[in-house]
């Protein structure tokens, strides 16, 4: 990490105040890394009692001494990931983000995880998480939290392919109709590719009958990417709407909200073609 990033994290007056709250909450749930004053990385002092123990105890050897090394090495490499990741997230904090709200057990939990990851990409999407609870606390679970530490690059990037694909209709739901067409398939979304995405625990793809929403009023407001469809169902109330095969779990509903997909160009039009029985729909009076 470069000096002035690590100064950017250690001189609080210089942060908004979520931020600040941000770093002295991460700072008291781990230990204080991010303290003003504190700027000695707990990686050297742990190699540094390791080797005065040594020395007071046993003549120190070549293999005692690589031993402290990579100690050392290990501990400022994870030391760097958390603080490279805290700094990552500081963009992302809404002005009224509360990190105060955010549990201990939850932050030290992330960074015992997250600690290990040095990938500038996955970095990202552990700071929107980061991010993201504490903005609203409770939005991702230790259990997600978790999961993400398991997930490999190539799966994340599969995912967010995946994303592109969502609509939300009181969440979302991707709309993946037909796997063999060619609108999924030249972005990697195909019968292998959903299948280890509900393997891993992101989806559920595969259900004979498919997904629909049930219950649904007459006038129903579908959104993709922020743009509205309005799709006017045959009967006043308890309508459905087909969905495909393909649902997220409550782990893929969480990583949806971070995974920073875009829109496939195409798609809307692909969508009111699959809905057209339901269209055109009249804006209602």
């Amino acid at each position: 990490m470069s000096q002035e990033l690590h100064n950017s994290l250690v001189d609080l007056g210089s942060l908004s105040k979520p931020a600040d709250t941000l770093i002295k909450k991460v700072s008291k749930a781990v230990g204080g890394f991010f303290e003003p004053y504190q700027i000695k990385r707990r990686a050297k002092a742990k190699a540094e009692a390791a080797i005065i123990m040594a020395q007071s105890e046993i003549q120190i050897t070549d293999l005692h001494q690589r031993a402290a090394h990579r100690l050392l090495e290990e501990e400022a490499q994870h030391q760097k990931n958390m603080e490279d990741i805290t700094a990552k997230a500081v963009p992302h904090l809404n002005e009224g983000a509360n990190p105060d709200l955010m549990e201990d057990d939850w932050i030290a939990n992330f960074f015992d995880k997250s600690r290990i990851v040095s990938d500038g990409e996955m970095q990202d999407l552990w700071a929107r998480v980061l991010a993201g609870e504490a903005n609203a606390s409770g939005t991702f679970s230790k259990r997600t939290v978790n999961f993400l530490s398991d997930l490999d690059k190539v799966d994340a990037e599969l995912f967010t392919k995946l994303c592109g694909f969502g609509w939300w209709i009181g969440e979302v739901m991707p709309l993946v109709v037909d796997v063999e067409d060619r609108i999924y398939t030249k972005h990697g979304i195909n019968f292998a590719s959903l299948s280890h995405l509900d393997s891993i625990g992101l989806i559920q793809f595969g259900k004979i009958a498919g997904f629909r929403l049930l219950g649904l009023p007459q006038i129903v407001s579908v959104y993709y990417f922020g743009k509205r469809l309005l799709l006017k169902m045959p009967h006043n109330i308890n309508n459905q709407l087909e969905m495909g095969n393909t649902r997220f779990t409550k782990i893929g509903q969480e990583l949806v909200l971070i995974c920073e997909s875009e829109p496939v160009d195409g798609f809307w039009e692909y969508a009111q073609e699959c809905w057209k029985q339901y269209l055109p729909a009249e804006e209602p009076e």
